[in-house]
């Protein structure tokens, strides 16, 4: 039920970040299906259901990217973690967060984590996280799908800031149970109409000259990438790894971070999406 995966190419980026129980950090990705964490200086990522089991059977805590059970979050981590991180560490930790769930997710996800006694607790949106881990340029206009098991997002992100963002709450675990392949890609671009009849600048339309960045379980599938690139007639760019994406970019971010134990709670602040 637990994997545990050696990402070496991610391991020798972050190299650098000493081995001490003061210097201990967790970027940390808990999606609807999936929890994803990376631990500074160890190369290594956890990959398990977001999944607990309170003794009345399983709980899912977060269900279409919203933490609906943050007493279990604190759970699973705390076995997820517990035994993992230096005795009497604190840790800083990253979370990264839909970008439409705000405030309300932000505040759980801190709260989950505070089971880690973090020292400092960071929140990055996923779709700028995914922008870090493909080594993007974010001082360009980029849009970001990322289609996950129960949650697909599209942002459009200038200067690596949110100015739009859509969602819906279907994601590969309903294909071929409520929603067929074709369904779900009308819906990426029924969002990425909405970004353009938002837009009134060209953003929009050099981002997707680019290429739609692609992220997620989603990006795994042929046949949604089939599709999707018939439909979009434009470039489509997936991102290695595409399924933990999201927290190789919370932990390209952590690296950053390191040094600055100063650092607020908190990104510096992005637009808000409409």
């Amino acid at each position: 039920m637990t994997g545990v995966h050696d990402l070496s190419g991610l391991a020798a980026r972050h190299r650098p970040w000493p081995l001490c129980r003061h210097c201990c950090g967790v970027a940390l990705d808990m999606g609807s299906a999936r929890t994803r964490v990376w631990l500074a200086g160890k190369g290594t990522v956890v990959d398990v259901p977001t999944v607990t089991f309170p003794g009345t059977g399983a709980v899912h805590p977060v269900q279409r990217g919203t933490i609906i059970d943050t007493p279990g979050c604190s759970r699973m981590l705390q076995r997820l973690l517990g035994h993992r991180l230096p005795r009497f560490t604190r840790p800083m930790v990253i979370v990264t967060t839909p970008v439409l769930d705000g405030v309300a997710y932000r505040t759980r996800a801190r709260a989950a984590v505070e089971v880690l006694r973090p020292r400092s607790v960071l929140t990055v949106p996923s779709a700028r996280s995914i922008a870090l881990a493909a080594d993007a340029d974010l001082s360009r206009p980029l849009v970001v799908a990322d289609i996950g098991a129960h949650l697909t997002e599209v942002v459009l992100l200038c200067d690596g800031a949110v100015t739009d963002a859509h969602r819906t709450a279907v994601g590969t675990s309903d294909l071929d149970v409520t929603h067929t392949p074709e369904q779900l890609v009308e819906a990426v671009v029924a969002m990425l109409t909405a970004v353009r009849r938002h837009d009134r600048t060209s953003l929009t339309a050099e981002a997707l000259r680019r290429g739609l960045l692609l992220a997620g379980g989603g990006a795994l599938r042929t046949d949604l990438t089939h599709l999707l690139t018939s439909r979009l007639k434009a470039p489509l760019r997936i991102v290695p790894a595409p399924h933990t994406a999201a927290v190789r970019g919370a932990a390209a971010l952590l690296q950053a971070a390191h040094g600055h134990p100063s650092a607020s709670a908190a990104l510096p602040p992005v637009a808000r999406p409409h």
